[in-house]
């Protein structure tokens, strides 16, 4: 992305807002991070911390992984009952913050698998 640094700059500062002023703790963001990366398949994105830990000590963490799973699988398959199940545990603001997120996240995996990117050099 420094090929286009008008795009790289906007893109840095969502993507350190995400990361610095997110409602979401930020092991878990990591977790739904890395498990969108092995959805996309962008190399570079799995290189950063491997993949989704296994185990999760935290409902919460579980269901935004479930989410991010479902997400990377197909997004609109994503049903009703899922959603309601992740009221019950965020707030709407949280919820809206996480799904911002994975489309952010999302869209970085792709670029990166779609153009090859290996490491931070390219």
């Amino acid at each position: 992305m420094g090929h286009a640094p008008h795009v790289l700059g906007p893109w840095s500062v969502l993507e350190r807002t995400f990361f610095d002023h997110s409602l979401l703790p930020k092991d878990l963001l990591e977790q739904v991070r890395r498990t969108l990366a092995l959805g996309t398949g962008c190399v570079y994105c799995q290189a950063k911390a491997g993949p989704p830990d296994d185990r999760h000590g935290a409902l919460r963490t579980s269901l935004a992984v479930a989410l991010a799973q479902a997400f990377a699988a197909d997004h609109r398959t994503i049903d009703k009952l899922l959603i309601e199940v992740l009221r019950e545990e965020f707030s709407d603001a949280e919820l809206v913050e996480l799904v911002a997120f994975m489309s952010f996240m999302w869209a970085g995996g792709t670029f990166g698998k779609v153009l090859g990117i290996r490491s931070a050099e390219r």
